[in-house]
């Protein structure tokens, strides 16, 4: 239906209010037992804010405040929908979903990273996606194991990209229980 049908003051009015659909990854949603409650807690933010939004009197003014909530609505019904919770690992001989791993850097920094799912990853706060690079190298190897397809990879991969929290050491040095 055209815009001059509708109670919208203009096309421009009337688009600002579709918003595209948050990406989903094509990977699997893996997720820690605390990720899921941080999508699920999302989800219900999510959900008030687009109550609240809905009780605004401007058709208009509704259209706008309702469009980031209601995406986000959509975005984190499907990731808790698909979420696949993976429990923490029982050993720390490998390194795995949801390890803790110990990083030292070429220029001698220490840094640690658990393996998480990507919606709960935040390198700053110290979790790195299952997904990305770094995890993808170490997954699957042995505690303190130093081989030298590890340390190729992680040299690539800082070579590639030298400001990304993913593009460390050269050596992984201790593997750490996972946090609870």
């Amino acid at each position: 239906m055209s815009v001059a049908f509708t109670r919208e003051d203009s096309a421009e009015t009337a688009s600002e209010a579709l918003l595209p659909d948050r990406p989903v990854s094509p990977h699997p949603n893996l997720v820690t037992k605390a990720g899921l409650k941080a999508l699920e807690s999302l989800l219900d933010q999510a959900r008030e804010a687009y109550e609240t939004a809905q009780k605004i009197e401007d058709v208009n003014e509704r259209r706008r405040q309702t469009a980031t909530p209601l995406r986000d609505v959509r975005y984190f019904a499907a990731r808790v929908r698909t979420a696949q919770v993976i429990p923490n690992p029982t050993s720390t001989d490998t390194v795995a979903f949801g390890s803790t791993v110990t990083f030292r850097r070429d220029d001698g920094r220490v840094q640690k990273y658990r393996i998480v799912g990507e919606d709960e990853a935040d390198p700053k706060a110290g979790s790195i996606s299952f997904v990305s690079p770094v995890a993808k190298s170490l997954m699957g190897k042995l505690s303190g194991m130093l081989s030298s397809h590890l340390v190729k990879s992680l040299r690539s991969l800082r070579s590639r990209s030298t400001s990304a929290p993913d593009a460390m050491s050269q050596t992984c040095h201790e593997r750490s229980h996972a946090l609870q």
